[in-house]
């Protein structure tokens, strides 16, 4: 079973990517993770990324993806993708990948969220600068002000409002030219995001139980 999991910033999507990945023992690629950690070791992927606030040229992540990837689905019942496709393009990549291991895209879920809730959520996280332990003052907020370790807490600045507009913006851009091919292709399913994390977790359980 390979899943493709979407949602704007603030969506819970990385908290469902991770209940989802344990319950069918999928290998879980946090796209945006394994992007960061490249950026750390290469200066030209943190000065594209990072430095200019841009996406990677497409060829460039499937590269990057596949080379990553490989190694690791043999011990798996496949793959949840997370942050990667963005874009129309990518996702043919990915198909042609999987087709050539006689694979395939077997469900995309969506999980859909207001820009004011999205706002909201983000605008209330708060990171360690000692541990990285990330908090958020409305859903899981930290004792007396501090995290757990005694480091300080701040706001990262993309998570201040103006700056989550601007990136609900470019997903929407890049994001929205895909759901539609999704859609045509009939494996598109749309979650309300806003509900709690336990029944959002159900229903997606029902869904891809009955895809086995």
């Amino acid at each position: 079973m390979n899943i493709i999991i979407l949602g704007p910033q603030g969506s819970g999507k990385g908290t469902q990517a991770e209940l989802i990945s344990d319950k069918f023992n999928l290998f879980y690629l946090d796209m945006g993770k394994f992007l960061r950690g490249i950026a750390e070791k290469n200066p030209l992927v943190d000065k594209i990324i990072n430095e200019r606030g841009k996406l990677l040229p497409d060829g460039i992540v499937f590269s990057l993806m596949s080379e990553y990837v490989t190694p690791k689905v043999p011990t798996r019942d496949g793959i949840l993708f997370d942050g990667y496709p963005r874009s129309p393009a990518q996702y043919e990549l990915l198909k042609q990948w999987l087709a050539e291991k006689g694979r395939k895209v077997d469900r995309a879920i969506i999980l859909e969220i207001s820009e004011q809730a999205s706002i909201k959520r983000l605008s209330a996280r708060r990171i360690c600068v000692k541990c990285g332990t990330i908090y958020n003052l409305i859903t899981n907020p930290p004792v007396n002000g501090l995290c757990k370790c005694g480091g300080s807490l701040y706001q990262r600045k993309d998570d201040e409002p103006q700056a989550i507009k601007e990136r609900l913006s470019a997903y929407r851009k890049t994001t929205e030219p895909l759901t539609r091919v999704l859609a045509k292709e009939k494996i598109l399913t749309k979650l309300n995001g806003e509900r709690p994390i336990d029944e959002i977790f159900e229903d997606i359980v029902k869904i891809l139980k009955s895809d086995v």
